[in-house]
């Protein structure tokens, strides 16, 4: 009877296993309330079609904190329609093509010296940097933003969450 009972078990976690859809980049950050401002631009630049895709992509997701560090009026324009294609220009500097996981960073690291170019998906370049014990993204102003948490892994790639928004030329 346990043998029945244990097969029976075994079945329906499988079953339901089965049912449940492993959540990609966009459904990760939505579970996420220190992603809310990051949802709202990706849902204002148009990107979520693109982010729930195939994949595999890494993001580099800035908290609600980071966004905050823009100046509200500039944030609040981003947001409007009218600045759309800026916007997505500024999200997609925030994905690199491919799952790079941190294990993966830090071989890159190890190989640049202490630096690795990442290319965007808006064409433009972010360097990763050790540097105080920590790992940061460098924008293309010479800006820094914290590695805070690495491999959130969503079903189309992976996230790695950052401290600041970082900004293409």
């Amino acid at each position: 009877m346990k043998k029945l009972i244990l097969s029976f078990t075994a079945i329906t976690l499988l079953l339901f296993a089965q049912r449940v859809k492993a959540q990609d980049i966009v459904d990760v950050a939505a579970s996420v309330d220190d992603f809310s401002t990051l949802v709202t631009a990706v849902k204002a630049a148009g990107l979520v079609d693109a982010l729930k895709g195939e994949g595999p992509l890494t993001v580099f997701a800035p908290v609600n904190s980071g966004f905050a560090k823009i100046d509200a009026n500039t944030l609040n324009s981003l947001l409007e329609p009218a600045n759309k294609e800026k916007l997505g220009a500024i999200l997609t500097y925030h994905v690199v093509a491919g799952k790079l996981v941190a294990k993966d960073v830090a071989k890159a690291l190890k190989s640049g010296k202490g630096k690795a170019t990442l290319t965007t998906l808006n064409g433009g370049t972010l360097t990763a940097v050790s540097k105080n014990g920590g790992i940061y993204l460098k924008d293309a102003n010479g800006n820094y933003s914290k590695i805070t948490k690495t491999d959130v892994m969503a079903s189309n790639g992976v996230i790695h969450i950052i401290e600041d928004v970082v900004m293409p030329k």
